[in-house]
Protein backbone atom coordinates (compact mmCIF):
# COMPACT_ATOMS: atom_id res chain seq x y z
CA UNK A 1 0.00 0.00 0.00
CA UNK A 2 1.23 3.50 -0.80
CA UNK A 3 2.39 5.50 1.95
CA UNK A 4 0.78 8.73 2.14
CA UNK A 5 2.91 11.96 3.82
CA UNK A 6 1.46 15.29 4.54
CA UNK A 7 3.60 18.16 3.67
CA UNK A 8 4.41 20.97 6.59
CA UNK A 9 6.18 23.93 4.76
CA UNK A 10 7.55 26.61 6.96
CA UNK A 11 8.46 30.03 5.96
CA UNK A 12 9.04 32.36 9.38
CA UNK A 13 7.48 30.52 11.84
CA UNK A 14 3.95 29.91 9.61
CA UNK A 15 2.71 27.40 7.77
CA UNK A 16 2.32 27.83 3.95
CA UNK A 17 1.85 27.27 0.41
CA UNK A 18 2.89 28.70 -2.93
CA UNK A 19 1.89 28.01 -6.70
CA UNK A 20 4.28 26.33 -8.64
CA UNK A 21 7.23 27.20 -5.92
CA UNK A 22 6.35 31.27 -6.99
CA UNK A 23 7.17 32.99 -3.04
CA UNK A 24 4.85 35.93 -4.33
CA UNK A 25 1.88 33.45 -4.85
CA UNK A 26 2.36 32.11 -0.84
CA UNK A 27 -0.44 31.74 1.25
CA UNK A 28 -0.09 31.18 4.92
CA UNK A 29 -2.46 28.86 7.11
CA UNK A 30 -3.43 29.63 10.13
CA UNK A 31 -2.24 26.29 11.53
CA UNK A 32 0.18 25.27 14.58
CA UNK A 33 3.00 23.26 12.80
CA UNK A 34 2.58 20.34 16.15
CA UNK A 35 -1.52 21.43 16.48
CA UNK A 36 -1.27 20.18 12.65
CA UNK A 37 1.25 17.27 13.18
CA UNK A 38 -0.99 15.89 16.11
CA UNK A 39 -3.92 16.29 14.11
CA UNK A 40 -2.13 14.32 11.26
CA UNK A 41 -1.09 11.48 13.70
CA UNK A 42 -4.45 11.15 15.22
CA UNK A 43 -5.98 10.26 12.04
CA UNK A 44 -3.56 7.55 11.53
CA UNK A 45 -0.53 9.39 10.01
CA UNK A 46 2.72 7.99 10.83
CA UNK A 47 5.52 10.23 8.49
CA UNK A 48 5.22 13.96 7.60
CA UNK A 49 7.63 15.92 5.36
CA UNK A 50 8.88 18.74 7.26
CA UNK A 51 9.82 21.58 4.70
CA UNK A 52 11.89 24.74 6.55
CA UNK A 53 11.57 27.07 3.40
CA UNK A 54 13.63 29.50 5.69
CA UNK A 55 16.95 27.04 5.27
CA UNK A 56 16.37 26.25 1.66
CA UNK A 57 16.82 29.87 1.40
CA UNK A 58 19.65 30.38 3.35
CA UNK A 59 21.51 27.55 2.56
CA UNK A 60 21.58 25.93 5.93
CA UNK A 61 18.52 24.97 7.87
CA UNK A 62 17.03 27.31 9.79
CA UNK A 63 13.69 25.63 11.93
CA UNK A 64 15.35 22.65 14.02
CA UNK A 65 12.93 23.97 16.89
CA UNK A 66 9.84 22.70 14.80
CA UNK A 67 11.73 19.52 14.69
CA UNK A 68 12.15 19.45 18.36
CA UNK A 69 8.31 20.28 19.28
CA UNK A 70 6.99 17.56 16.73
CA UNK A 71 9.19 14.98 17.83
CA UNK A 72 8.95 15.70 21.69
CA UNK A 73 5.08 15.34 21.73
CA UNK A 74 4.15 13.29 18.94
CA UNK A 75 5.58 9.96 17.75
CA UNK A 76 5.38 10.62 14.40
CA UNK A 77 8.55 10.15 11.94
CA UNK A 78 9.71 13.33 10.75
CA UNK A 79 11.35 13.47 6.42
CA UNK A 80 13.19 16.49 6.97
CA UNK A 81 14.28 18.88 4.20
CA UNK A 82 15.57 22.50 3.29
CA UNK A 83 18.66 23.56 3.26
CA UNK A 84 20.87 20.70 4.20
CA UNK A 85 24.14 20.93 2.71
CA UNK A 86 26.31 19.68 5.63
CA UNK A 87 27.31 16.63 7.63
CA UNK A 88 26.72 18.59 10.77
CA UNK A 89 23.35 19.88 9.50
CA UNK A 90 22.13 16.32 9.09
CA UNK A 91 23.64 15.22 12.76
CA UNK A 92 21.94 18.60 14.25
CA UNK A 93 18.70 17.44 12.36
CA UNK A 94 18.58 13.22 13.50
CA UNK A 95 19.68 15.20 17.24
CA UNK A 96 16.21 17.38 17.04
CA UNK A 97 14.30 14.47 16.44
CA UNK A 98 14.32 13.81 12.50
CA UNK A 99 14.35 10.30 11.06
CA UNK A 100 15.11 11.24 7.70
CA UNK A 101 16.51 13.79 5.05
CA UNK A 102 15.38 14.90 1.65
CA UNK A 103 18.27 16.71 0.53
CA UNK A 104 18.11 18.47 -3.06
CA UNK A 105 20.40 21.53 -3.96
CA UNK A 106 23.33 19.75 -2.61
CA UNK A 107 23.03 16.88 -4.78
CA UNK A 108 23.18 19.72 -7.64
CA UNK A 109 25.76 21.66 -6.22
CA UNK A 110 28.00 18.45 -4.40
CA UNK A 111 26.68 15.30 -6.17
CA UNK A 112 29.73 13.57 -4.46
CA UNK A 113 28.91 14.72 -0.90
CA UNK A 114 25.74 13.51 -1.13
CA UNK A 115 26.41 9.86 -2.83
CA UNK A 116 28.87 9.92 0.58
CA UNK A 117 25.51 10.16 2.78
CA UNK A 118 24.32 7.94 1.46
CA UNK A 119 26.98 5.41 2.55
CA UNK A 120 27.21 7.14 5.55
CA UNK A 121 23.57 7.61 7.25
CA UNK A 122 22.35 5.00 5.12
CA UNK A 123 20.09 4.36 1.84
CA UNK A 124 16.92 4.17 4.42
CA UNK A 125 17.89 7.70 5.58
CA UNK A 126 18.39 9.63 2.92
CA UNK A 127 15.96 10.82 -0.17
CA UNK A 128 16.97 12.33 -3.19
CA UNK A 129 14.92 15.30 -3.70
CA UNK A 130 15.00 15.93 -7.64
CA UNK A 131 12.34 18.65 -9.02
CA UNK A 132 11.56 19.61 -12.65
CA UNK A 133 9.29 22.61 -13.88
CA UNK A 134 9.42 21.53 -17.56
CA UNK A 135 8.95 17.75 -18.51
CA UNK A 136 10.09 17.67 -22.06
CA UNK A 137 14.23 18.95 -21.22
CA UNK A 138 13.63 17.54 -17.26
CA UNK A 139 16.10 20.57 -15.95
CA UNK A 140 16.74 20.12 -12.00
CA UNK A 141 15.49 22.95 -9.89
CA UNK A 142 17.02 24.04 -7.09
CA UNK A 143 17.79 26.61 -4.34
CA UNK A 144 14.10 26.32 -3.26
CA UNK A 145 13.06 25.71 -7.02
CA UNK A 146 14.31 29.43 -8.10
CA UNK A 147 17.69 28.19 -9.92
CA UNK A 148 17.72 25.55 -12.96
CA UNK A 149 20.55 23.01 -13.40
CA UNK A 150 21.72 21.65 -17.07
CA UNK A 151 21.72 18.51 -15.28
CA UNK A 152 18.78 16.22 -16.72
CA UNK A 153 16.52 14.24 -14.04
CA UNK A 154 17.44 11.35 -15.79
CA UNK A 155 21.28 12.03 -15.54
CA UNK A 156 20.60 12.25 -11.73
CA UNK A 157 18.93 9.40 -11.05
CA UNK A 158 21.89 7.25 -13.03
CA UNK A 159 24.62 8.65 -11.21
CA UNK A 160 22.97 8.31 -7.66
CA UNK A 161 21.08 4.78 -8.38
CA UNK A 162 24.85 3.52 -9.23
CA UNK A 163 25.73 4.64 -6.23
CA UNK A 164 23.00 3.03 -4.16
CA UNK A 165 20.29 5.26 -3.42
CA UNK A 166 16.68 4.11 -3.02
CA UNK A 167 14.32 6.80 -2.38
CA UNK A 168 13.60 9.41 -4.40
CA UNK A 169 11.08 12.41 -3.80
CA UNK A 170 10.23 14.01 -7.41
CA UNK A 171 7.99 16.90 -8.40
CA UNK A 172 6.85 18.40 -11.72
CA UNK A 173 6.91 21.51 -10.32
CA UNK A 174 4.17 23.14 -12.77
CA UNK A 175 1.91 21.19 -10.97
CA UNK A 176 2.23 21.87 -7.74
CA UNK A 177 0.22 23.58 -5.41
CA UNK A 178 -2.71 24.10 -8.20
CA UNK A 179 -4.62 21.34 -7.70
CA UNK A 180 -4.97 19.93 -11.58
CA UNK A 181 -3.66 16.61 -10.40
CA UNK A 182 -0.54 14.97 -10.57
CA UNK A 183 2.05 14.27 -13.95
CA UNK A 184 0.81 10.64 -13.80
CA UNK A 185 2.96 9.86 -16.90
CA UNK A 186 5.78 12.04 -15.71
CA UNK A 187 5.80 9.17 -12.80
CA UNK A 188 5.54 6.43 -14.63
CA UNK A 189 8.75 7.16 -16.70
CA UNK A 190 10.74 7.51 -13.58
CA UNK A 191 9.10 4.17 -12.69
CA UNK A 192 9.63 2.68 -15.93
CA UNK A 193 13.47 3.44 -16.38
CA UNK A 194 14.55 3.15 -12.62
CA UNK A 195 12.14 -0.05 -11.49
CA UNK A 196 14.57 -0.34 -8.53
CA UNK A 197 13.85 2.91 -7.12
CA UNK A 198 11.17 3.68 -4.36
CA UNK A 199 9.06 7.12 -6.12
CA UNK A 200 7.65 9.60 -3.67
CA UNK A 201 5.50 11.59 -5.97
CA UNK A 202 4.84 15.32 -4.73
CA UNK A 203 2.84 18.01 -6.28
CA UNK A 204 -0.91 18.41 -7.64
CA UNK A 205 -2.62 15.59 -5.24
CA UNK A 206 -6.34 16.69 -5.68
CA UNK A 207 -8.26 13.98 -3.52
CA UNK A 208 -8.06 10.58 -3.18
CA UNK A 209 -8.51 9.31 -6.62
CA UNK A 210 -5.33 10.68 -7.59
CA UNK A 211 -3.65 8.87 -4.32
CA UNK A 212 -5.43 5.39 -5.55
CA UNK A 213 -3.95 5.96 -9.16
CA UNK A 214 -0.61 6.34 -7.75
CA UNK A 215 -0.66 2.99 -5.79
CA UNK A 216 -2.00 1.01 -8.92
CA UNK A 217 1.35 2.32 -10.79
CA UNK A 218 3.72 1.07 -7.61
CA UNK A 219 4.31 4.74 -6.47
CA UNK A 220 6.14 4.33 -3.02
CA UNK A 221 4.72 7.20 -1.53
CA UNK A 222 2.72 10.52 -2.10
CA UNK A 223 3.04 13.43 -0.26
CA UNK A 224 0.39 15.96 -0.07
CA UNK A 225 -0.49 19.88 1.04
CA UNK A 226 -2.55 21.95 -0.58
CA UNK A 227 -5.57 20.30 -1.26
CA UNK A 228 -5.53 19.34 2.46
CA UNK A 229 -4.92 23.26 3.28
CA UNK A 230 -7.79 23.81 1.46
CA UNK A 231 -10.48 21.75 2.46
CA UNK A 232 -10.65 19.42 -0.61
CA UNK A 233 -8.73 16.48 0.71
CA UNK A 234 -10.21 15.15 4.19
CA UNK A 235 -8.22 13.42 6.29
CA UNK A 236 -10.62 10.47 6.97
CA UNK A 237 -10.96 9.92 3.43
CA UNK A 238 -6.94 8.90 3.54
CA UNK A 239 -7.33 6.44 6.25
CA UNK A 240 -8.51 3.70 3.96
CA UNK A 241 -4.61 3.77 3.01
CA UNK A 242 -3.33 2.91 6.57
CA UNK A 243 -2.47 -0.89 7.75
CA UNK A 244 -4.41 -1.33 10.62
CA UNK A 245 -2.14 -2.35 13.68
CA UNK A 246 -5.17 -4.29 15.22
CA UNK A 247 -5.06 -8.19 14.93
Amino acid sequence: MIQVIPSIAIRKGRVVRMRKGDPTSEKAYDENPLDLSKRFEDHGIEVIHLVDLDGAERGSPVNYHIIEQIAGYTDLKIDFTGGISTDGDISKAYEAGADYITASSIAVTDPELFASWIISFGREKMTLGADVTDVKSMNLLFRGWQRKSDLTLYEHLEFFHSRGLKYVKSTDVSRDGVLEGPNFEFYQAIRDRFPELSVLASGGIRGVDDIKRLNDMGIFAVIFGKAYYEGILKLKDIEQFFVKKES
